[in-house]
């Protein structure tokens, strides 16, 4: 059943849990994801980043995507994934995305607030949902290292006033915050600051979303659901299990067929994100 954002979080924030998204950037994902929620019988999100883009082109992608999430047992969003340039954000949403994430998270704030607002009224036009961003992690959604070297990560966390007079002015449907996560894989494990969390949720009434979820600890996953995170983001380390178990195909010497292989890794992905999905929902 597709839905947009805003209907998937209310299912979220009625249940107090977190619902998943996760990048597809192909068949093998794309099928993994959808069947992981099928078979928990979870809301999920499946995504198209931006940065993904060269891989698979979004209008390649949206028809697969949105065929399945609508013929799917379980509510589906499909949702643009940091969404740094308007271009990008138009397309998903002319190509039928019922969300979008528009991230100018690192644009000066009035910058980032009037792209947003602009956005967003454009969306909402169109029953498209609308997640921003403000603060920044610690690394890009590439995994790149973004934090100066004078500054502490801290310095880049969400204030809480300031995300209530950004999600007033620009009616956005989620913010996702900056407290302590960050994109790809983690070298050592991370310090959360949940505080952050439950301030930024009393003083702008809007489900939150953590962004740079792979990697986070389970007590982690669940500190921050019970302080008001209502979707999460997790790619690097599904990706990954995909990536060894066609490795471990290949390294075998079993098959000489690319399906067998793809295969291999869609069925390790499709269990990573069921244990994503179980402590996401705390089943």
């Amino acid at each position: 059943m597709l839905v947009n954002l805003k209907e998937i979080l209310k299912i979220a924030e009625a249940d107090k849990i977190a619902v998943g998204m996760f990048n597809a950037t192909g068949f093998d994902s794309l099928q993994a994801v959808i069947g992981a929620a099928e078979e928990l019988n979870q809301p999920v999100i499946i995504a198209h980043a931006e940065v993904h883009n060269k891989f698979n082109d979004i209008f390649m992608t949206a028809p697969a995507m949105l065929s399945l999430a609508d013929s799917a047992k379980v509510p589906v969003c499909v949702h643009l994934d940091h969404g740094t340039s308007l271009d990008m954000i138009y397309k998903a949403m002319s190509a039928g995305f019922t969300s979008v994430m528009v991230d100018a998270s690192a644009l000066p704030y009035e910058e980032n607030l009037r792209v947003t607002k602009q956005v967003t009224e454009a969306a909402h036009a169109m029953n498209i949902s609308v997640e921003a961003e403000l603060g920044r992690l610690v690394t890009g959604e590439a995994g790149s290292n973004e934090v100066h070297t004078d500054m502490k990560a801290e310095d880049y966390y969400t204030n809480p006033d300031e995300a209530a007079a950004f999600c007033k002015a620009t009616g956005i449907d989620a913010l996702a915050i900056a407290f302590g996560t960050s994109h790809g894989f983690y070298s050592a494990q991370p310090k959360l600051d949940f505080d952050v969390i439950r301030k930024c949720a009393a003083s702008t009434g809007l489900p939150l979303v953590m962004h740079g979820g792979s990697g986070v600890s389970e007590e982690g996953f669940k500190k921050a659901i019970q302080n008001g995170i209502r979707k999460i983001n997790y790619y690097s380390y599904m990706s990954k299990a995909g990536f060894m178990a066609a490795k471990d195909t290949i390294e075998m010497g079993k098959t000489s067929y690319l399906h067998d292989v793809e295969y291999a890794a869609m069925h390790a992905m499709k269990e990573d994100v069921k244990k994503a999905i179980r402590v996401f929902a705390n089943l």
